[in-house]
């Protein structure tokens, strides 16, 4: 599947109102993006809200970044898949992921051996791998991600991680990091949005782990530090956007999906800034 170099992280396309995100879907299209990626972390009708997004546009691969694998059974998603007419079928890829063990509880243990079992699963209910990825940080799940799937696509990463990724599994896998980007050149007003955005992802452990396995410290993480922030997210200019994908690029990673911080401005102003960043990136 071609998804491009550079593709849309949305999470305006999944929970904001249906028609604006038909439109939204159709105008991401129409630029050139590669990609359209929507969350699934929470369960919900996922595979509806595929299919509306399917339904939208005509080319663009849509893509989950990612299923919970804890919130469907693998027969579920396999039957939805089979059952697409061809040319939704072929334009799906499914990012699958272990979510968390804060927010999935006292059953969460051994994500790995978790993650090879549901893709045993989902193999034997009629699932083609080739069309799967996963959210893999760590080496394990990059290994399992690079043995059993098309590839990765990881989340709040800096391009040293695609690096990591492509020596992990090799040539010829995918890599296919999320890169959050805040358009906006006041440094202030983009920091604040930057850190708006992580509040939540630095208390889940994985995120953490992964972080200081790539250097960073605890007192980095705790602060919010500039270094953090500016690691994590790619903040400023078209052109200074244009620089942190090309730094995923050449680490190794074939496609990076651009999710816009915007502080909370919604779809209209998400639009905005991928028009100006078409002309930097596509």
């Amino acid at each position: 599947m071609d998804l491009g170099k550079v593709g849309v992280w949305s999470m305006e396309l999944r929970f904001g109102d249906k028609a604006e995100a038909a439109r939204g879907a159709a105008e991401i299209e129409a630029l050139g993006y590669g990609a359209i990626w929507v969350p699934g972390g929470i369960g919900g009708d996922i595979t509806g809200d595929l299919d509306h997004l399917l339904n939208a546009t005509s080319r663009i691969p849509i893509a989950t970044g990612i299923i919970n694998i804890w919130k469907h059974e693998p027969a579920e998603i396999a039957a939805w898949f089979n059952a697409l007419p061809d040319d939704h079928r072929d334009r799906v890829m499914l990012g699958l992921g272990v979510s968390h063990g804060p927010l999935i509880g006292e059953n969460w243990n051994r994500p790995v051996a978790k993650m090879a079992a549901w893709l045993d699963a989902f193999e034997a209910a009629g699932m083609p791998l080739k069309q799967t990825c996963l959210a893999a940080l760590g080496p394990k799940m990059l290994e399992l991600a690079g043995q059993r799937t098309a590839g990765a696509h990881p989340y709040l990463v800096p391009p040293a991680h695609s690096a990591e990724a492509r020596a992990i599994m090799g040539p010829g896998k995918l890599v296919a990091p999320e890169q959050g980007v805040v358009l906006d050149p006041d440094p202030a007003s983009a920091r604040a949005k930057a850190s708006e955005a992580l509040v939540h992802y630095r208390r889940l452990p994985n995120y953490v782990n992964s972080w200081k396995r790539l250097g960073f410290t605890d007192a980095d993480i705790e602060s919010e530090s500039d270094a953090l922030l500016g690691g994590i997210f790619a903040m400023g200019d078209a052109g200074a956007i244009a620089a942190r994908v090309r730094e995923h690029h050449d680490a190794g990673a074939d496609h990076v999906c651009i999710q816009t911080i915007t502080g909370g401005a919604g779809l209209a102003q998400s639009l905005s800034d991928l028009r100006e960043l078409a002309k930097a990136l596509l």
